[in-house]
C-alpha cells in the first residue's frame, strides 16, 4: 500500500518517538539468558488421564479415592462440575513435574451444581479431553445398613426417610449410570476388594514393594514401625575389641569380624531367604511398605553389619531394598 503520509509528518513522528524514548527508557533489561531463552514446549503426554468418580452416596467413593491416592493420582472430592474444565486445564504436559493423572469425585453433595455435570462432560468431550467415568453402586439394603452404621442423613433425604433419599438419588443418577465406563457394585465388597478393583481399572497399576532394613540399638528402643524384628545380640560384640570400637558395621573390618563368626553369615542370609517368599504377600494385602528391624545393644556394630548382609541378599531375590541405620551415630 502506498504511503500517503507527508514527509514532514514522518520527520515529526520520528522526532516525537525519539523524544519519548529518551523520556521513557526501557524498563525491562535485555540480554538476560534465562529471560531471552525460548520457552520449552512439551508435547501432550499420552499418560495424562482423567477419571470421574461418581455413584450412589454410601457406595464407596471415599475408598475408591483413597485407592487412587495410594497409586499417586491427584484426587479432588466433591468438586462442582462447572469447575472441572478449569481443573483439567491445569494438568501439566511437563514430563518432569505436574499433575498427569487426575481423579475427581462428583456427586449429589454438590447440590444444584450437580445438575451441570452432563453439560460439563459434553464440554470436555467437545474440547477433545479424554476421560472415564467410574460409577459406584450398592443395593438399597446395603446402603441402608451403611447409613445406619454411621448415623448420617442421606444428602437427598430432606424431610423424608432414608429410603426416600436413596430412591431419589437412584432416579437422578440413572442416566449417568448408563453412560458410565465402569460400574462397580460394592454391596459385597470389602475395602480391600474395592481397592483391588480400582487398581485393575487403572491398567493394573501397582506400587512396587518397598523393603526397608533398619538397624537399631535395643538400649534406644524398638523402631515403632517395624514389621519384623531380629535380635543379633547372640553374636560377639566388636565394641569390646579396642581397634574396632570406634568403627561401625559399615567398616569392612567390623563387618568381617561380625559375619565371620560361626553361623553369623548363614543366619543373615538364611533369614533373608526365609523372608523372600512371603514378602510378595504384603502387596497382595495392599501393604506396599515393609520394615525389617535388626537390633543389637547399641545399634552401631552387629546390627549394622547384619542389616547390610540381609539387604544385599533380598536384593538378589529381586526386591527393592533400602538400608537405614537409626542409631549408628549415637553413644
Amino acid at each position: 500500500m502506498p504511503d500517503h503520509t507527508p514527509t514532514d509528518a514522518h520527520d515529526a513522528d520520528e522526532a516525537q518517538t525519539s523524544s519519548m524514548n529518551e523520556e521513557n527508557p526501557p524498563t525491562v533489561p535485555e540480554g538476560i539468558a534465562v529471560r531471552d531463552m525460548a520457552r520449552v514446549k512439551y508435547e501432550p503426554r499420552a499418560s495424562n488421564e482423567v477419571l470421574i468418580i461418581t455413584g450412589y452416596s454410601g457406595a464407596g467413593r471415599t475408598g475408591a479415592a483413597r485407592a487412587l491416592e495410594d497409586l499417586d493420582w491427584y484426587v479432588v472430592d466433591n468438586l462442582p462440575p462447572t469447575m472441572l474444565p478449569a481443573l483439567v486445564g491445569m494438568m501439566s504436559n511437563d514430563p518432569a513435574a505436574g499433575v498427569h493423572r487426575l481423579a475427581v469425585g462428583v456427586d449429589v453433595r454438590s447440590r444444584t451444581f450437580f445438575r451441570t455435570l452432563d453439560a460439563t462432560l459434553e464440554q470436555l468431550k467437545g474440547a477433545g479431553i479424554a476421560y472415564r467415568v467410574i460409577f459406584l453402586e450398592a443395593s438399597p439394603e446395603t446402603l441402608v445398613r451403611r447409613y445406619e452404621s454411621n448415623r448420617r442423613p442421606h444428602p437427598l433425604q430432606g424431610a423424608g426417610t432414608l429410603m426416600d433419599g436413596i430412591k431419589a438419588e437412584m432416579r437422578l443418577l440413572a442416566p449417568l449410570r448408563r453412560a458410565a465406563d465402569e460400574v462397580i457394585d460394592t454391596s459385597t465388597m470389602s475395602v480391600h476388594d474395592l481397592t483391588r478393583r480400582i487398581r485393575d481399572i487403572v491398567a493394573g497399576e501397582e506400587r512396587p514393594l518397598q523393603v526397608t532394613v533398619e538397624s537399631f540399638g535395643f538400649k534406644h528402643g524398638l523402631p515403632l514401625d517395624a514389621d519384623h524384628v531380629v535380635d543379633v545380640r547372640f553374636l560377639k560384640n566388636p565394641y569390646w575389641v579396642d581397634e574396632l570400637r570406634h568403627l561401625t558395621g559399615k567398616d569392612q573390618a567390623v563387618a568381617d569380624y561380625v559375619l565371620s563368626q560361626p553361623g553369623a553369615r548363614d543366619f543373615a542370609l538364611g533369614y533373608a531367604d526365609l523372608l523372600a517368599p512371603m514378602l510378595s504377600g504384603y502387596l497382595a494385602e495392599l501393604k506396599p511398605f515393609v520394615t525389617i528391624a535388626v537390633g543389637c545393644t547399641g545399634g552401631k556394630h552387629r546390627s549394622v553389619a547384619s542389616s547390610e548382609a540381609i539387604a544385599e541378599r533380598l536384593r538378589s531375590h529381586g526386591y527393592t531394598v533400602r538400608v537405614m541405620h537409626r542409631d549408628i551415630g549415637r553413644d
